[in-house]
C-alpha cells in the first residue's frame, strides 16, 4: 500500500499563516509598482487618460461637496462663536479646518467610494474575462498598462482635487460669512489666511499624495489579483472602498500627529 500523504503543517495556525502571506503578496505587488514605474516604454497616453478618468469626471461631485462643506460647517460654527462675541474669527476657523483637515479628508473618502470602486471593479472584470492573460500574450505589460498608469493617476490628481476642493469649500463658507455679516471677499481672504503657515499647506499636499497613492494602490492590487468570477468582480470593488477608507483614516491620524510634534 502507498503511504497517504501527509497535509501540510502550518508554520503558526492556518489564519496567521495566510495573513503573513498575504502581507508578502502586498509588499511584493508594491515592490514590482516601483520598479515598473521607472522602467520604460512608459505608457503616457493611458496615464493621461486614467488622469481624465479620476480627476476631471470627479469635479462636479466634489464641486457639490466641497461646497456644501465649506456652507454647513460656517453655519454649525457661527452660533457657538456668536456666544462670545468672536464671529469675525469664523474665516479663519474654517480655513484652519477645511485646508488641515477638511479637504484631505473629504477627497480622498470621495475618490475612495467612486475611484476605488471603479479600479477594483475594472481590473478585476478584465482579470476573470482573461484580459490580462489576452494582453500577456499580445506582448503587452499588463501590470504597466493597467496597474502603474492608474496608481500614478490617482497619486498625482487627488492632491489637485484637493486644492479645488479647499478652494470650493472656502468659496462656501464666504457665501455663508457675506451673507450674515456682509463681509467683503478681500477681508475673508486675508482673515482665512492669517493663520495658515506653509507647513498647513505641505502637510495637506502631502497626505493628499499619501491617500492618492493608498486608494491607487489597494484598489489595484484588489482588482488585479481577483478571482471567483462575477463574484470577485463585486468583491474586489467592495473590499478596495472598505479598506482604502480604513487605511486613510490611519494614516490621517499618524501624519497629523507627525505634524503637530513638528509645528
Amino acid at each position: 500500500m502507498e503511504p497517504k500523504e501527509q497535509p501540510d503543517k502550518p508554520f503558526i495556525t492556518k489564519s496567521a499563516d495566510a495573513f503573513f502571506i498575504s502581507v508578502y503578496d502586498i509588499f511584493r505587488f508594491i515592490a514590482r509598482f516601483f520598479r515598473e514605474a521607472f522602467r520604460r516604454p512608459w505608457e503616457v497616453k493611458e496615464f493621461m487618460h486614467q488622469c481624465y478618468m479620476i480627476g476631471y469626471k470627479s469635479l462636479a461631485l466634489i464641486s457639490l461637496t466641497g461646497f456644501i462643506t465649506g456652507l454647513v460647517f460656517t453655519k454649525q460654527s457661527r452660533p457657538s462663536l456668536a456666544e462670545f462675541g468672536a464671529t469675525s474669527w469664523l474665516p479663519s476657523l474654517i480655513s484652519i479646518a477645511v485646508i488641515r483637515a477638511l479637504a484631505p479628508l473629504v477627497t480622498a473618502l470621495i475618490c475612495a467610494g467612486k475611484v476605488g470602486s471603479s479600479i477594483g471593479a475594472e481590473l478585476a472584470s478584465m482579470k476573470v474575462t482573461e484580459q490580462v492573460d489576452a494582453m500577456e500574450v499580445s506582448a503587452i505589460n499588463p501590470f504597466k498598462y493597467l496597474v502603474v498608469t492608474r496608481v500614478l493617476a490617482t497619486t498625482a490628481c487627488i492632491p489637485l482635487l484637493m486644492c479645488y476642493t479647499a478652494v470650493v469649500g472656502l468659496a462656501g463658507s464666504y457665501l455663508d460669512v457675506h451673507l450674515n455679516e456682509q463681509t467683503s471677499l478681500i477681508a475673508f481672504i486675508q482673515k482665512a489666511f492669517v493663520n495658515i503657515s506653509f507647513l498647513d499647506l505641505g502637510a495637506s499636499l502631502f497626505k493628499s499624495i499619501v491617500f492618492g497613492f493608498t486608494i491607487g494602490i489597494v484598489s489595484a492590487y484588489q482588482g488585479y489579483n481577483a478571482s471567483q468570477g462575477t463574484q470577485g468582480v463585486g468583491k474586489a470593488a467592495n473590499v478596495s472602498v472598505v479598506i482604502s477608507m480604513f487605511l486613510i483614516f490611519i494614516e490621517e491620524i499618524v501624519i497629523v500627529q507627525v505634524v503637530n510634534s513638528i509645528r
